[in-house]
């Protein structure tokens, strides 16, 4: 079959008997233990690295519910005499709405609902398909996807930053003040396992087409 061919066979590092290092990028030959230009230890792709996604993965799926259901911000007015107001994120954006502030409604549902989700799914379908048979195009689709995940990952702290900066602004004593809810320490914390899911996935397994070891290798091990 020609180079050229649809779906013809791609010279990957692990095809060509080389072993990509995590830090820097360089590859090496297979077998050995450190990169020369890092000094990073040099680790083959393996599934059962994916272990460590999920479990980072779960873990900010359940902080993710509470930081949805638990209060976001507490502002108190008149040192209560004007009553004490909670507000969770979804409310947090129907205030805004309601209060003719679309466009920054708009940012924090996007930023506080849609990309968490949309990390949520991401992250799960990539540690469900790495390391089984793609086309080239399916490989750079699932590298694209992996991408954009880790490029987002900075960016979806909005809510936590928002309250911060509230809580540090709007401290009029009796006045009024502002404190942070409960959600947002579930918001940050399911934001950074979500981040930590990503990082601990091993984007090399998008290129391997077959598993790591076949059942040969493994008794010839033994």
């Amino acid at each position: 079959m020609s180079d050229d061919a649809p779906g013809a066979p791609v010279l990957t590092a692990h095809r060509a008997g080389l072993v990509g290092c995590r830090s820097c990028g360089r590859v090496w030959p297979d077998g050995q233990e450190t990169c020369n230009r890092c000094g990073a230890d040099l680790v083959p792709p393996d599934r059962r690295g994916l272990q460590k996604v999920w479990a980072w993965w779960f873990a900010g799926l359940i902080m993710y519910v509470p930081a949805n259901l638990f209060p976001m911000m507490r502002t108190q007015t008149f040192a209560g005499l004007q009553g004490n107001t909670e507000a969770t994120i979804l409310q947090g954006v129907v205030e805004l709405i309601h209060y003719g502030n679309y466009d920054i409604a708009i940012i924090v549902f996007v930023a506080s609902i849609i990309v968490p989700i949309a990390k949520f799914l991401s992250i799960a379908w990539l540690a469900v398909v790495a390391g089984q048979p793609a086309t080239v195009d399916q490989a750079h689709t699932r590298l694209k996807i992996y991408e954009v995940v880790e490029f987002i990952g900075r960016w979806s702290m909005i809510d936590v930053f928002v309250v911060a900066i509230l809580s540090a602004l709007v401290q009029l004593g009796f006045v009024a003040s502002i404190h942070p809810g409960p959600a947002a320490v579930s918001f940050a914390l399911s934001v950074a396992f979500t981040m930590l899911s990503a990082q601990s996935f091993d984007p090399r397994l998008i290129w391997r087409g077959l598993p790591l070891r076949s059942r040969t290798d493994d008794k010839g091990q033994e």
